[in-house]
């Protein structure tokens, strides 16, 4: 039978309350969706699988879906990700959570199927887990699932792949696509917060190092920003011509990872790629070296081969240094998302549009249910503004609005020099 919830210790419950209250706080956009939710009740009658990091702000967005009367059921979508005072909190709450800090990959999988175990009709997907779980051992479920929702960049390349083959079975909502989610949580979001898990691992100075950023996607672009301003000289590797371009552009030195390797302090890797650092390249590495990775999956820097080849200790929680051919390198939080195995994740304020995301896209799926086809689908314009705007209000910013004669214009041709 399936367990209602598995976490850590549950009497961690009440301090896990207390963060997620901090975490609402700061997260006014998705509480007023909340507040129409439960008016509304969009979800009445229906479950929700989530495999999600199971931070505060999960739980603000938790909470957010129950208030509009879905059964949620949720685990973690990476190892080390959890806080564990957060899981005990929803599971005294009455929620299905299935996540524990340090759990290990059989447990990840064994979690991610008791969250199945729900039969869920929406699923939210950091990673896409839980549709590639469906789609090859669990395809009985499909039938009655409405759609899903997307967060993150590796994931959607995953679905992405999964349209191409043709084995997609239901719509999937790429809320990484969303302005309000790549251009904020990505940008602001994993540019501060990795920082913070590299600090909180290592407790180095980030001011005078030499910092390679592997990769200058939205996330890359925002950690060289947030390096730079911290008074490192940053170093971007990248493979795309016009990213490195861009790179250039904003200043950074651009050069490959062969280059790079033997200049950098730390290194960090943003890609949502395979085999960004790899023994040949740690080889080159100067003594003390601080390896760090913020891409969903633990590939990108090859911890397999720094396993097999150097002698390793664990210096303190989340670092673990290597000897190798006399120098020691240092790698943090086991090569997994830095942000999340050494820190908290990205603040709450910018969690609150990516999240408004989700709970609006769950809602979407359920409005246009049957009208969407079997792809990879993009949130309607309109309603990324609409993100944009209840945040903006929870600021106090206010903004200007188009006069008659301008939207007249706007819309028209006619008019020119």
């Amino acid at each position: 039978m399936t367990r209602n919830y598995c976490v850590k210790d549950i009497t961690l419950a009440d301090q896990g309350k207390l963060n997620i209250e901090y975490a609402e706080l700061n997260m006014p956009a998705l509480l007023s969706i909340r507040d129409r939710f439960k008016k509304e009740q969009p979800f009445r009658g229906m479950t929700i699988a989530m495999a999600l990091h199971v931070t505060k702000e999960t739980a603000v967005l938790v909470r957010t879906l129950i208030a509009g009367g879905a059964k949620v059921a949720l685990a973690s979508c990476n190892p080390l990700s959890t806080q564990d005072d957060v899981a005990a909190a929803l599971a005294k709450e009455g929620v299905c959570v299935y996540a524990i800090k340090g759990e290990t990959k059989e447990q990840y999988y064994e979690f991610l199927n008791h969250v199945l175990d729900q039969k869920p009709n929406i699923t939210i997907d950091d990673g896409c887990d839980l549709v590639n779980i469906i789609h090859t051992k669990r395809k009985g479920l499909i039938p009655t699932i409405i759609g899903g929702c997307e967060e993150t960049t590796t994931g959607v390349i995953r679905l992405h792949a999964m349209e191409k083959d043709g084995v997609l079975k239901y719509p999937v909502v790429a809320v990484n696509d969303n302005k309000t989610k790549h251009l904020l949580d990505n940008y602001y979001g994993t540019g501060q917060s990795s920082i913070d898990g590299i600090i909180r691992a290592t407790n180095t100075l980030v001011a005078g190092k030499q910092f390679v950023v592997c990769g200058y996607g939205d996330c890359g672009k925002g950690v060289a920003k947030i390096a730079k301003g911290m008074g490192a000289n940053v170093i971007v590797t990248e493979v795309h011509p016009f990213r490195a371009l861009q790179a250039s552009l904003d200043g950074f030195v651009v050069m490959p990872m062969t280059k790079a390797a033997a200049k950098g302090d730390i290194f960090l890797t943003v890609t949502g790629n395979k085999g960004i650092i790899r023994l040949e390249h740690i080889k080159q590495m100067k003594n003390g070296a601080i390896l760090a990775n913020a891409g969903h999956f633990d590939i990108e820097i090859d911890v397999s081969a720094l396993e097999a080849k150097a002698k390793k200790r664990k210096i303190r929680p989340f670092l673990d240094e290597y000897v190798l051919d006399e120098k020691k390198i240092y790698l943090c939080g086991e090569g997994r998302l830095v942000n999340l195995a050494a820190a908290e994740g990205h603040p709450s304020e910018v969690m609150a549009t990516s999240f408004a995301g989700q709970a609006l896209s769950c809602e979407y799926l359920i409005k246009n249910k049957g009208k969407l086809g079997t792809k990879v689908i993009t949130l309607p314009e309109q309603i990324d503004d609409q993100i944009a705007k209840l945040q903006i209000e929870a600021m106090g910013i206010e903004i200007d609005q188009l006069t008659a004669d301008q939207k007249k214009y706007l819309s028209g041709w006619e008019e020119g020099t």
